[in-house]
């Protein structure tokens, strides 16, 4: 029989670490998986420079990317990679923005309110939705984010997207790079950051360029001033040593060698393969349980549009849905911090923009067994803040 809801659940998660960034850490990793991290030698070393060229190697070799692509390591994670890219690359046609959640809104202010530039359209759509693609114009520059860290949505890997097509498509890629599949014909930049799917520490981003965003970038410099930390190119064209491991500031060393271990266990896990079915079997297990739950409902109600690793939930309860939104928030953070007290989900609170829920991490690195035993938990958490129980 299950046990009633206001009894603590007897079986506990092995890894409590569901946060959506910095995410969990992979399988059996410790301290030691560092022991032969280049501190106190310099990133320019042959050495230092091996080890990052290496993160590009084996980064491009797991994802599939084509072989005319490049992929540099650049600063301040996926939000330097995304804004790297917009100021550099933005203002010579119109755009298109896609604005779905909190991240990709900040792409769109940042086109509206601080490039300024004249002719931008945003394409809104509200948190657990996307926007409506048949509304783009792809003959302009289009920016979007695949996947929705804070909204729990994602676009499709078929997303009506053109092969050919006159603008380039700027894609922030941070929460779906190496756990979903990414059609490389029909972008042009994709961003991503270490602390995310595969679990590495944060501060580094990765910027990925087609041969397409590379000419725009050398034949059509930027409008704009730039700070040395955001530009690409020089008088000679491209800078091609960001994209050999001769990065644009100093990287952490031990950063550099954990996500070397994170690309390693991902090798040894099947590699991109392998790195989806794992995020998509967490995704099942989250679904399995939210198909039975009476309180509890994803936050994309589109099946074909749920992130399999920012997944979200509203809560629905009648009680709940009667609050406003102090109530809600209120409550829901109720039910987060008993989870975190107990030590059985660290970190699981919906983003602070988004409606007010759990959000809990899907990424490779999370065991499914573990997400299936913190499910009873949330049962348990949520019974204790709801007026019937408590």
């Amino acid at each position: 029989m299950p046990e009633p809801l206001t009894v603590k659940p007897s079986a506990r998660p092995a890894n409590p670490c569901f946060s959506s960034g910095p995410c969990a850490k992979r399988p059996g990793w410790s301290l030691s998986a560092l022991s032969d991290a280049l501190v106190g030698r310099s990133h320019r070393s042959t050495e230092g420079r091996a080890r990052l060229n290496d993160v590009i190697t084996r980064s491009k070799a797991l994802l599939g990317m084509p072989d005319d692509w490049v992929l540099g390591i650049v600063p301040a994670s996926d939000t330097g990679a995304v804004e790297m890219v917009l100021w550099s690359i933005l203002g010579t046609r119109p755009v298109d923005v896609l604005a779905f959640e909190s991240f990709s809104a900040t792409w769109a202010n940042d086109i509206i309110a601080q490039l300024r530039l004249a002719d931008a359209r945003v394409l809104k759509a509200d948190y657990g939705e996307i926007p409506d693609l048949a509304q783009v114009d792809w003959a302009r520059d289009v920016v979007l984010t695949w996947n929705g860290t804070t909204s729990g949505a994602r676009l499709p890997y078929d997303a009506a997207i053109p092969a050919q097509r006159d603008g380039l498509v700027i894609c922030d890629a941070t929460s779906a790079a190496f756990a979903m599949d990414l059609p490389w014909d029909r972008l042009d930049v994709v961003t991503w950051s270490w602390q995310k799917v595969l679990g590495g520490e944060a501060a580094h981003g990765m910027l990925a360029l087609s041969p397409r965003a590379v000419e725009r970038l050398v034949s059509t410099p930027a409008p704009r001033a730039l700070p040395k930390i955001f530009r690409l190119t020089n008088s000679k064209g491209l800078i091609d040593g960001i994209f050999r491991g001769d990065t644009i500031n100093t990287p952490s060393m031990l950063c550099v060698e954990d996500a070397l271990d994170g690309l390693k266990w991902a090798e040894s896990v099947g590699g991109l393969k392998g790195l989806i079915a794992r995020s998509e079997a967490n995704l099942a297990a989250i679904a399995e349980w939210e198909e039975q739950s009476d309180w509890a409902q994803f936050l994309a109600t589109n099946p074909a549009h749920r992130s399999s690793t920012a997944i979200c939930l509203r809560i629905v309860a009648p009680w709940f849905t009667a609050l406003d939104h102090a109530g809600q928030t209120a409550a829901a953070k109720k039910i987060v911090s008993l989870l975190g007290q107990e030590g059985v989900a660290l970190d699981v609170g919906s983003y602070r923009d988004a409606p007010p829920g759990l959000r809990l991490w899907g990424g490779a690195t999370v065991e499914a067994s573990d997400l299936r035993a913190v499910l009873p938990w949330l049962d348990w958490a949520y019974a204790q803040v709801c007026p019937q129980h408590a």
